[in-house]
């Protein structure tokens, strides 16, 4: 019966050609050659170089030695750092080892599906936990939302390095392809956790794309304000958000894949996306653009049994913030999509889009934040013009494979 089923949704999709089809798409397996889905288990060099404090010229880290990170090392504005493929970096735990590339910086991190940028803890394979290290940081000057337009970070305290935001939404903060980030996230005080990646406000000429965070302690990627694109990124396994946008960014997603645990979380109630356009409604400028989210083909798992566990809505959109999805995959959610309560007023759900979609073995479809069905939001979205289905498959027989002890493959059957 269940087979019938998935055989009679991808039918209704009737197209050939997999890029049509929703969910992550590909001729080939995408997630071949560069990815790691046990890296407790990967063999790295010990570190033969050490970077620590400013680098204040052009550099170039070479595949032939491996670096390690200590404390933040920044690199300032006017100064580009070249990563060449192959390259490991690791970070270290006890200094928290950061990278930072600051406002007008540049990072050139472009590794290939053989020889992959790696960054990742400096601990034993056995010793290998989620927040070890500090993680990466990109800020640009592309606008925000905050009153005066820029912001201090609060990852780090140094005034010289920690300001970002501005007026350039073509900035370019350089390039990431091909990189996998691993076990980051440290604790830096009682209330601030770093990520896997932060971006703040980053310009739409930076490329982010074939891009792994995996055990992030925190979130996989933090995007504050900005104008950026992301492109066949991986998040699995980390233990917040595994996307976390906020202050008025501007950004889609494209062929991307959330592979979560409900077992691994925090105690702040954890999602694959979650949108909002302010930390606190006291920052924010309503004359300023809000966040505006688009999701094209991307595939939403929670891989594990969705009645248990911390992880219970896919994606959380809070007021003053929009979404567009085109195409995507939820599986296995208590709620695919849990709505502010100020979008089921008035009918400000109508804002929102969501078409062509998949949602399987979900407990409920649209709810509100307390995850309570609301019944003219289910019925506005799953009308036959929206297209979106619902449908309880399951894991195993809805994707090539869902065994990530092998390399997973989470396009549709």
């Amino acid at each position: 019966m269940r087979k019938t089923l998935l055989l009679l949704l991808l039918t209704s999709v009737g197209v050939a050609n997999a890029q049509k089809m929703p969910g992550i798409y590909g001729e080939n397996n995408w997630f071949n050659g560069w990815t790691s889905f046990k890296p407790k288990t990967a063999d790295y060099s010990p570190a033969t170089q050490i970077l620590t404090g400013v680098i204040k010229e052009n550099t170039t880290l070479l595949k032939r030695n491996t670096y390690l990170l200590m404390g933040t090392v920044y690199v300032p504005s006017g100064v580009t750092l070249t990563i060449e493929p192959g390259t490991v970096i690791r970070g270290d735990s006890d200094s928290t080892g950061t990278l930072t590339v600051v406002k007008g910086g540049k990072i050139i991190a472009e590794g290939t599906v053989t020889d992959p940028i790696v960054f990742t803890s400096n601990k034993s394979a056995s010793d290998r936990k989620a927040g070890d290290w500090g993680g990466v940081i990109i800020y640009g000057d592309a606008p925000l939302n905050r009153h005066g337009g820029l912001i201090s970070s609060i990852y780090d305290s140094n005034p010289l390095y920690n300001v970002f935001g501005g007026n350039d939404d073509n900035s370019d903060s350089g390039i990431l392809k091909y990189v996998r980030i691993e076990f980051a996230g440290k604790k830096i005080d009682s209330k601030t956790m770093l990520n896997g990646l932060t971006l703040g406000a980053v310009g739409k000429k930076t490329k982010v794309e074939f891009v792994q965070i995996s055990f992030a302690k925190d979130d996989a990627i933090e995007v504050v304000g900005g104008n950026v694109d992301l492109s066949n990124i991986i998040s699995y396994r980390n233990s917040d958000d595994d996307f976390d946008f906020s202050m008025g960014i501007q950004s889609t997603v494209n062929n991307s894949v959330v592979i979560r645990s409900p077992f691994i979380s925090d105690n702040t109630r954890s999602r694959a996306f979650e949108i909002d356009s302010y930390d606190k409604v006291e920052n924010f400028d309503p004359t300023k653009r809000k966040t505006v989210i688009k999701l094209n083909n991307v595939t939403i798992v929670n891989n594990d049994d969705n009645s248990v566990g911390l992880v219970k809505e896919a994606i959380s959109l809070k007021s003053d913030s929009f979404l567009e999805m085109n195409k995507c995959v939820v599986s296995g959610f208590a709620s695919f999509l849990a709505l502010d309560d100020k979008y089921l007023e008035a009918d400000n759900y109508k804002k929102i889009t969501v078409k062509d979609c998949i949602i399987d073995s979900c407990v409920e479809a649209f709810t509100n934040e307390a995850l309570f069905k609301n019944d003219q939001v289910n019925n506005w979205f799953l009308q036959p013009s929206m297209l979106n289905r619902v449908s309880k498959v399951g894991l195993t027989n809805f994707f090539k494979s869902n065994d990530e002890k092998k390399r997973p493959d989470f396009r549709l059957k």
